[in-house]
């Protein structure tokens, strides 16, 4: 392992004030960090060391000890670049030393840092340096200023006069102000705090459907502006539709610098008033708006990412239908409907082609029917993509005329199938087929369990981002890594069954490690026990340490490798069945044995002791919600049909900072905006909503021309609280096509993954 940076006690407790978590817990956290140790792994089974700190406080300490080993790493280039030019003196040293902020630490090596020729430079070249320092100190001498500045006159230097000369020395003291720590960090402070955001519409710029409309003539403060107006302005910039700038009261920052600069009056206080107007107007205005827009952006590209990360991870850990037999349908009108079908486990059986919806449904109905046949199908999943309401009227009519109600259909998105159907992933698992058959395996693989389907896709392609293509791509993407590395933890992973792309995401697996397993698995058959996880190339001591805990072997020579329990915690587990005088596979199928166990016998922390028992009484629990089917309005296909008062059921796809968009079956989704979304004040929609929950709503508005739906939830809350509780809702008779939607709607499967 590479050496680390050591972080010494100052910077640890900033760490622990910062982040509000107790010092301990943040040294066991680096410790278990620079052993190699992964987050997931921390955070589940090292909980005694860190005081039980969850996920997100150990993601956030260890981001803070990347960033301070950087500074760090940068203090130490910057104290020896400035010891190599002699300048560094005792009092600089130790306030290099004493700060723990960047931009702070920039400031001090400005003055000394290589730069370009500037005016400054060409002054002190001709000489003026002595007359700068005379206005910069401020102190009287025998000399005056005017008497300096004639005796600084050189014509060959291209000093010509005494206005030359204090000119000169004026451009000197303008870059040893721009220069000054403490007056940048005023000035920085005071700009965001109380600059105004302006953007304005381009000259003759062209926005033809006027996505910028609102920014043409925009004001708004920098420190309050949301992260998703402010990264508006910015696509509006980077599509020269817009321009933007920030502003500041000019006089009021010419004032706080003229308090910080000028120390007493004298025939200098004229001159370092010019001073400070060039530095603001020409060296600190450009310098401090570049460094806040930089701000700025990193501040609305963290935002962002965490609503992608928020919207991936409620996606991805969407309630499974379990392990049934599905029927994937990618639906299309012309070019038919592709149809796949896969066992329980997601094996693909069998594929064929449909056309319902151009004159042949009585030979796509009996095409399907044969192709249904011998298969225990329990499912229909169909993509929402073109024709997918006209497919799914089809399916419906289909299993009414069968009378199989015993089988439910669903709609399911098919965001990022296509990216999948033709990546290198895909010709790998099926090289013989083509990429639309591809995807409608796919699309019924994603109903069995979003997970394990969802990880083989760049997270950017699914569509739950919020600006995702402005935002920081490096950072976005390590912070999807890290969700879906979060998300496959905490749910497990059948080591048996589980596909090298999901494997890669276990704690302490990598891409070559997930491959090797897969190869030995094709080699030697299915692992009966976590111990021949030792036998795969490339996993040693360490690696299996950290993921053995996350892998699951289901009907395994060992019963608690299907189970969360580590390996390590094997011999306490041995210990609390023969306490309570009971094999371990009876203690798991009664765990009410464990209510006579006296815990204070055991030696284990408690934070293990009791997670241990969690499992114990639910083995191999799946923390993903009960699966419920969506149902969406029969009459409802295309945005023609909405009328504003309708109420609808839909499905949540994406929740951004100003809205929530609703996808109610009309191949567009529609926008529950922040205000409609409760009648209780709420300070981001992801404190009610989440993707892929299901909801009602209301229509408020449906443009069809822009394809713009307006929702509202709050409108349902407002009329459920009106209407007493006790008053029927009446309905008219219901059809048997309406009971079999109703029957899907309430179809549930528990499912152990």
């Amino acid at each position: 392992m590479a050496d680390v940076i050591s972080l010494d006690p100052q910077i640890l407790l900033h760490i622990s004030t910062t982040l509000n978590l107790p010092l301990a817990g943040i040294r066991s956290v680096m410790g278990l960090l620079d052993e190699g140790s992964t987050v997931p792994f921390i955070a589940r089974y090292r909980k005694e060391a860190t005081g039980n700190l969850d996920e997100v406080q150990i993601r956030d300490i260890e981001q803070k000890i990347l960033y301070f080993r950087d500074l760090l790493s940068r203090r130490e280039s910057i104290l020896g670049s400035i010891a190599e030019q002699g300048k560094l003196t005792d009092e600089l040293k130790t306030r290099i030393l004493q700060t723990l902020d960047r931009s702070e630490l920039e400031d001090l090596y400005l003055p000394y840092k290589p730069k370009r020729r500037t005016k400054a430079t060409i002054a002190r070249e001709q000489g003026l340096e002595p007359l700068a320092l005379y206005m910069w100190n401020q102190e009287r001498t025998e000399t005056d200023l005017i008497t300096l500045a004639q005796s600084l006159i050189d014509p060959a230097k291209e000093v010509a006069s005494v206005e030359d000369a204090l000119q000169g020395a004026r451009y000197i003291v303008a870059e040893l102000i721009s220069e000054d720590a403490e007056v940048r960090k005023t000035v920085r402070h005071l700009m965001f705090e109380e600059g105004v955001i302006v953007s304005r519409k381009c000259f003759d710029a062209k926005d033809e459907q006027e996505k910028f409309k609102m920014y043409y003539d925009y004001r708004e403060p920098a420190k309050t502006i949301p992260s998703h107006r402010m990264l508006a302005v910015r696509r509006g910039e980077s599509e020269n539709v817009l321009y933007w700038l920030m502003e500041l009261d000019e006089q009021r920052v010419l004032s706080l610098i003229c308090s910080r600069v000028l120390r007493h009056n004298g025939d200098w206080t004229a001159h370092l008033n010019l001073a400070v107007e060039d530095c603001w107007k020409r060296l600190l205005n450009s310098s401090i708006q570049g460094e806040l827009r930089l701000e700025l952006k990193r501040r609305s590209d963290t935002d962002a990412i965490q609503v992608f990360r928020d919207n991936l991870q409620n996606l991805l850990l969407a309630a499974p239908a379990g392990p049934i037999g599905v029927l994937g349908i990618d639906p299309g009108l012309r070019t038919g409907c592709k149809i796949a079908i896969v066992d329980e486990t997601g094996k693909f059986l069998a594929h064929d082609v449909i056309y319902p919806h151009t004159g042949r449904e009585r030979e796509a109905s009996q095409k399907l029917a044969a192709l249904m046949q011998g298969h225990n199908v329990r499912a229909i999943a169909i993509g929402n993509g073109t024709a997918s309401r006209e497919t799914d009227t089809f399916v419906r009519d289909f299993l009414s005329e069968h009378t199989l109600s015993d089988i439910f259909r669903v709609t399911v998105s098919e965001a990022g199938a296509s990216v999948y159907s033709a990546s290198e992933l895909a010709r790998q698992e099926f090289p013989d087929l083509d990429l639309t058959v591809r995807g409608a395996i796919s699309i019924a693989r994603r109903l069995q369990d979003p997970l394990s389907e969802l990880v083989k896709i760049d997270p950017k392609s699914i569509g739950v981002g919020q600006y995702q293509h402005d935002v920081d791509q490096r950072q976005l993407q390590q912070s999807l890594e890290a969700t879906i590395e979060s998300c496959v933890n905490r749910v497990g992973v059948d080591l048996n069954t589980a596909s090298w792309a999901l494997l890669r995401y276990v704690a302490g697996i990598s891409e070559r490690i997930a491959l090797n397993i897969v190869a030995y698995r094709d080699t030697h058959g299915r692992f009966n026990t976590r111990t021949e996880l030792h036998e795969v190339p490339g996993i040693g001591p360490k690696t299996f340490e950290q993921a053995a805990g996350f892998l699951r072997i289901r009907n395994g020579g060992q019963l608690l490798d299907s189970t969360a329990v580590h390996p390590e915690s094997y011999p306490l587990v041995e210990q609390i069945a023969n306490s309570l005088g009971t094999p371990i596979s009876e203690l798991i199928r009664n765990p009410q044995l464990l209510n006579k166990l006296n815990k204070s016998d055991f030696s284990a922390g408690s934070y293990t002791l009791e997670d241990i028992l969690n499992e114990l009484r639910k083995p191999g629990r799946d923390p993903r919600d009960t699966f419920v089917a969506p149902s969406f309005h029969e009459a409802v296909r295309e945005i023609d049909d909405l009328n504003p008062g309708m109420v609808l059921e839909g499905v949540v796809t994406n929740v951004a900072k100003f809205g929530a968009f609703v996808d109610i079956g009309v191949h567009q989704d529609g926008l529950v905006h922040i205000s409609e979304i409760s009648n209780r004040f709420i300070k981001e929609p992801s404190e009610v909503l989440k993707a892929g929950q299901i909801v009602k709503v209301k229509v408020l508005t449906a443009d069809t021309k822009t394809k713009r739906i307006s929702l509202s939830i709050k409108a349902l809350q407002e009329n459920t609280e009106r209407k007493p509780k006790s008053t029927p809702r009446t309905a008219p008779p219901l059809s048997m096509e309406d009971k079999l939607s109703s029957l899907s709607k309430k179809w549930k499967v528990s499912t152990t993954t």
